[in-house]
């Protein structure tokens, strides 16, 4: 039987999730060196050549997008979140890029082979269930050149999430201003990772679950080569580290084909 919890969270929960304080929270939380380790792997790990043209979706508050315009290249970002859009553009301007933002679900991208690679960064791979992440990775297909690359950043893979979970595990966190509660409920008929956050500033306070599709490595990769990719491998950080059971973040890097 799923756990009460699970009943109240909407599929499209993303949709209402990302405000401003949330937002906010992740955005001082990231520090600028791992935003360069991240965008270090990317442009190594896909052979990213000198101004490719890039899609980042989910591209939250553009911190990928930003970092790989001032590298070069072409970026176009695209998310659901009308607040971390408009962080994106005053964060690109005060950085003196170009960078094409668009307020879209990420499944309506481009499905014009234009794109010599895309990311998808910050553990949104898990947003949908199979059948929209289907949708996800063949609409990744259309937008992507042959040829082209693909980095997916995942933090709730089977083996990453499984080994020694524990319901309900309360943890605190708190940069400057902002402190966040969090806990985290499994739904094993769905299998799927319920986080529960209450971010809270001076008096303003926001109570939001996440929804985490959990899906083995295994699964990810046959999706993958299902949907047109080759030449898939998984590492468990930016530093190319081994990913294996209990590493808590999957990086998967593909080639279309």
């Amino acid at each position: 039987m799923s756990n009460p919890m699970t009943a109240n969270v909407p599929s499209d929960w993303y949709t209402d999730f990302f405000t401003e304080l949330p937002n906010e929270f992740w955005r001082r939380a990231v520090p600028p060196e791992a935003t360069a380790s991240e965008v270090d792997f990317v442009c190594t790990r896909i052979d990213l050549a000198p101004r490719s043209r890039v899609l980042d979706v989910p591209c939250g508050s553009g911190r990928h997008t930003i970092a790989l315009a001032a590298r070069g290249h072409t970026v176009v970002g695209v998310d659901i979140s009308t607040e971390a859009i408009g962080h994106a553009r005053r964060a690109a301007a005060d950085a003196g890029v170009d960078v094409d933002l668009v307020v879209a679900e990420m499944r309506d991208i481009p499905a014009d082979g234009s794109f010599d690679a895309a990311i998808c960064m910050g553990n949104s791979f898990g947003y949908l269930d199979p059948d929209g992440l289907h949708e996800f990775v063949t609409a990744l297909a259309a937008a992507i050149r042959p040829g082209g690359g693909l980095v997916v950043d995942f933090s709730a893979a089977a083996e990453s999430v499984l080994p020694g979970f524990v319901d309900d595990r309360p943890r605190d966190m708190t940069v400057g201003d902002i402190t966040v509660s969090g806990s985290n409920t499994y739904d094993v008929v769905g299998s799927r990772l319920l986080s529960h956050y209450r971010f809270q500033r001076g008096t303003q306070v926001v109570e939001v679950t996440a929804l985490h599709h959990v899906y083995t490595v295994a699964a990810l990769r046959r999706l993958l080569a299902d949907c047109g990719f080759t030449e898939i491998q998984q590492y468990g950080g930016p530093g190319g580290e081994p990913f294996t059971v209990g590493t808590g973040r999957l990086l998967l890097t593909a080639r279309r084909r």
